[in-house]
């Protein structure tokens, strides 16, 4: 039985059913459908990895174009999107179970984003179903309008860019190596196409046509597969000589600003940098504000924490430490100006700890780092409700930092991680990256490891190895392939330390060069195949209507 028949029989109560009653409930399936749509697509994200769910994307397609106007298949695209970014981004909730007196804030968090970011889903939606032509075909339009709307989701208002469809496929496989190439976006527009091909099965039009767009779909993500097995295959993993200690204090965020437990945490920190190793680690890494404490405390002269990171230290060694950062500024409200920063503290023996070098976080949280539109949302009172005294100010455009003994490293703060060309892929290009990160605020929840997964990919796009320290997990080594180096992870609620030796960059790669740019042109090469047939018939028309005249 065909596609076609199987759904007709199904069909068949309900066009049964009197007009009003047959109008609620096609329009209750439509609504289930779309749920569903972004349910499963958001489930073939690791950690669920239940990769079927990927037919989210056709099943999307169908609703959207069986829509009557485009303000239909808005809907249906937001809907989709809301049930994605719900269950892809619910653990931002638990960020706020940190404080007892934000808890109440939990609900709204976890349903206004998903709320927000599901617009972009139903914009896609209405374009495509304003301009959707006839035909196989259509799936080119489809997935390049969504995938030019998840770009814009990743840069608009600074943008927020989890989960983007490539980052389905699990970091370090064969499937996510097609990131080297055109980036996770690029990837994404392979994905959504690839599995949407198999959209036109169901529906109107000769089924030799049908069966080729699920035959060419198919064949793309084989395709890709080949690409990224035979990259795996020719990969070779060396060592350089510098060794990397990654500490993971195990801090959760409930204890972290209490005062009687500030000492116990420096001391953690010390203890576990002081650790006897086999070799003597050349750099040390600690998370994301490491420390509940300000530059000036730390290194206020006589400052116990400030002598206690000297001893930990061993001459020669430099310490990568994640620390809020102060600095005078008359402009300022307050006559100052702070920055969520990672320090470079090189141990020059006899001379003490020199500061070699300070990264600035560029790319800061809306509500979490900063309040956008902050002079407005403190007269209407926001920002006491979200205890945020003042704002982080962002850094300058992420750049490497040199390191004395180390070679030079690109710093990502959290959830910079999350933004493709950040690091540089050739001029300038650093030997690795740092990603200090701070997931102790969502426990032990999808989010720190979808967010390791979606680092990763950055070292698949540069060729780079990534050293990840999170105060609770999940802190890797990660090679320039994506993949975990073996043993070098500690999972969350661990404490202890990753003493590994820093993997060698691979070549440089192709999204090194040219970055987005592969995937641009895909976006309007797939737009203009698209639409072709349109144009075609438009130019026509004027003929058609001249002759009729006639």
């Amino acid at each position: 039985m065909t596609p076609d028949a199987v759904l007709n029989r199904m069909a068949a109560p309900i066009r049964a059913l009197p007009e009003p009653r047959r109008r609620r409930a096609w329009r209750t399936i439509r609504i289930v459908l779309a749920l569903l749509a972004g349910a499963g697509a958001a489930l073939a994200h690791p950690p669920f990895g239940v990769l079927i769910g990927l037919l989210g994307y056709p099943l999307l397609m169908i609703l959207a174009e069986r829509s009557d106007r485009p303000r239909g298949a808005f809907w249906m695209g937001w809907l989709a999107g809301f049930a994605y970014f719900f269950i892809g981004c619910w653990w931002v909730a638990e960020a706020f179970f940190v404080n007892p007196e934000q808890a109440w804030m939990a609900p709204f968090a976890a349903s206004l984003l998903p709320a927000g970011l599901g617009l972009f889903w139903g914009g896609a939606c209405a374009l495509y179903r304003r301009f959707a032509p006839l035909g196989a075909v259509r799936v080119l339009l489809f997935a390049a309008l969504f995938c030019a709307f998840e770009w814009l989701r990743g840069h608009v208002l600074t943008g927020f860019p989890w989960n983007p469809a490539g980052a389905s496929w699990r970091a370090g496989g064969a499937l996510s190596q097609f990131a080297s190439v055109a980036g996770v976006y690029g990837l994404s527009l392979v994905t959504v196409a690839g599995v949407t091909a198999l959209g036109p099965l169901v529906g109107p039009g000769p089924w030799r046509g049908r069966w080729m767009s699920a035959g060419l779909g198919l064949a793309a993500l084989i395709g890709v597969a080949g690409f990224g097995a035979a990259r795996l295959g020719g990969a070779e993993l060396r060592f350089t000589d510098t060794v990397v200690r990654i500490v993971q204090a195990n801090v959760d965020q409930e204890s972290k600003w209490t005062p009687e437990a500030y000492r116990s945490i420096v001391e953690r920190y010390l203890r576990l940098t002081a650790q006897p190793a086999a070799r003597r680690p050349d750099v040390v890494v600690w998370p994301e504000g490491s420390l509940p404490a300000a530059d000036y405390q730390v290194f206020a002269p006589g400052a116990w924490e400030g002598e206690g990171i000297a001893r930990a230290l061993q001459p020669g060694q430099t310490l990568l430490m994640g620390l809020a950062r102060g600095e005078a500024d008359p402009a300022a409200p307050d006559g100052a100006r702070y920055h969520n920063s990672l320090f470079a503290l090189h141990d020059e023996g006899g001379a003490g700890l020199r500061v070699a070098a300070v990264y600035d976080k560029h790319r800061l949280v809306p509500f979490g780092e900063y309040l956008p539109l902050g002079s407005v949302m403190t007269a209407v009172g926001l920002r006491s409700l979200v205890h945020m005294p003042s704002d982080f100010s962002a850094g300058p455009t992420p750049a490497p930092i040199s390191l004395p003994g180390a070679p030079p490293v690109q710093p990502l703060i959290c959830y910079e991680s999350l933004y493709p060309g950040f690091t540089p892929g050739a001029a300038g290009r650093p030997a690795w990256i740092v990603n200090a990160s701070n997931d102790a605020w969502f426990g032990k929840t999808s989010g720190p490891r979808q967010h390791l997964n979606l680092a990763s990919y950055r070292a698949i796009e540069t060729g780079l190895p990534i050293a990840r320290a999170t105060p609770t997990g999940i802190s890797a080594m990660i090679d320039p392939w994506g993949r975990i180096v073996d043993g070098d992870r500690l999972d969350p609620g661990v404490m202890g330390v990753i003493d590994a030796r820093l993997p060698q960059a691979a070549g440089v790669t192709p999204y090194g060069r040219w970055g987005d740019g592969p995937f641009g042109l895909a976006l309007l090469l797939s737009v203009a195949l698209s639409l072709w047939p349109l144009a075609a018939r438009i130019k026509v028309r004027p003929d058609s209507v001249q002759s009729s005249r006639v």
